[in-house]
């Protein structure tokens, strides 16, 4: 099966140019490919993902990629997709998260690989000392104003309104591509289905300028989730890939909460499991979906790539303490984890304390006498163990790594102590 073949049959291509054309380049020779990444934010999120992985897919498969990091084209925005104008960053933001932007593309793009290593670039190392007058006159001239008019990120904003800033982010992606067409040998731009009309645009523009081999681009869809939900958004935020924005446990857990529906266009898309792998499992989830076996081949396979094995590992066991009720078996670092959006509460003092008074103390009851009902109705838990002696002393011998007790009133309100 060929690379193309591999992600059709994953349903990663939403849009390509030429498709025969390029699957001859790519089944011919080892073919440099490129995607950019505008700095926006401090990490990238699990929305980039997708385009990640398909670029390990592509490097797996012999070729060599390009990860492009918007330096440049990150001081400007790209309008694609936005209803509104982006905030202009300031220089020293935008280079801090590219740097950071850089680092976590390496955990998944190979740059030692022998033949095909992946080639970082920054594109304000060409845009940041441009002439403007010789880029009016030497590309500014291949973009009819029509024609740049028509381009959905364009036309989509023209009642709203866009800046000639962000009207021009076309150009600038367009003359990239030319850039690295030229100095790297790149033939191909992978984006989101939401870059087309950039992609389209960087071929014209390498037509126009008199670059006779021809290049090519390729659109993977947008990731959509079957209850009409946006895919990479929790009640939390957005999933991001640094560990100190979303936790590994987050991370896993994002992925372990996959509705029955997607998990395995998900598997598809983000694993890289065989295609026998991938039948094998839905024949599992047909035979037992209870197991819910593919949300944690997804979750496992996911969470090891991105955090490593150790952070999956100890994922997996938070996860599991926390179903088990065994909160005592974990280390304090892993209540910080599993424990992070809970209510905290910080307490005064170390001394022992009667279980009615520590539940006044922590707020979780309003009164001694709804604490008193709590405590003899079994309704309280002190690290999954329940409580209902009113006499109880809680104190040093709970505290976990002496930081930490976690209290639970009923089958779900949670609180954690900080000491």
């Amino acid at each position: 099966m060929g690379i193309l073949q591999e992600l059709e049959f994953r349903g990663l291509i939403n849009q390509v140019t030429d498709r025969e054309g390029l699957e001859e380049k790519l089944a011919k020779e080892m073919t440099p490919f490129y995607c950019g990444f505008d700095p926006t934010a401090d990490s990238l999120h699990v929305g980039h993902l997708l385009v990640v992985m398909t670029m390990r897919r592509l490097q797996q498969a012999g070729h060599q990629p390009i990860p492009l990091v918007g330096g440049g084209t990150g001081l400007i925005g790209d309008p694609s997709g936005k209803k509104a104008e982006r905030t202009l960053n300031e220089m020293s933001v935008v280079q801090d998260w590219s740097d950071r932007i850089k680092e976590q593309l390496s955990k998944f793009l190979d740059f030692e690989a022998p033949k095909n290593p992946a080639k970082m670039a920054n594109n304000y190392d060409w845009l940041g000392g441009i002439n403007v007058i010789d880029f009016l006159r030497d590309v500014g001239k291949y973009f009819p104003l029509n024609y740049m008019l028509a381009k959905d990120s364009v036309s989509s904003r023209l009642e709203a309104g866009i800046s000639f800033t962000e009207f021009t982010y076309m150009i600038l992606q367009s003359y990239d591509f030319l850039q690295l067409y030229r100095q790297e040998g790149c033939r191909l731009q992978l984006g989101g289905s939401d870059q087309w009309g950039n992609i389209t645009s960087g071929l014209e523009l390498i037509r126009k300028a008199g670059e006779e081999e021809r290049a090519f681009g390729l659109t993977i869809p947008l990731v959509t989730k079957s209850d009409g939900t946006k895919f990479g958004k929790t009640e939390g935020g957005a999933i991001w890939l640094d560990p100190e924005k979303t936790t590994p446990y987050e991370f896993y857990q994002f992925w372990i909460n996959t509705d029955d529906r997607d998990v395995m266009k998900f598997l598809k898309y983000f694993s890289f499991k065989s295609q026998e792998e991938l039948d094998a499992l839905q024949a599992e989830v047909a035979a037992a979906p209870e197991k819910r076996a593919a949300q944690k081949a997804l979750a496992e396979e996911l969470t090891a790539l991105v955090h490593g094995e150790a952070a999956l590992q100890q994922a997996v066991k938070i996860s599991q303490a926390l179903f088990s009720g065994q909160l005592s078996d974990l280390t304090g670092a892993e209540i910080e984890q599993g424990f992070k959006d809970v209510p905290s509460v910080d307490m005064a003092t170390k001394e022992d304390i009667n279980i009615v008074d520590l539940l006044i103390a922590s707020k979780v009851a309003p009164s001694k006498r709804q604490a008193r009902e709590d405590v003899t109705n079994g309704a309280i838990y002190v690290n999954g163990e329940r409580v209902q002696d009113l006499d109880a002393m809680v104190g040093e011998s709970h505290r976990i790594d002496d930081r930490f007790i976690v209290l639970r009133r009923g089958k779900k309100k949670y609180f954690l102590l900080k000491y």
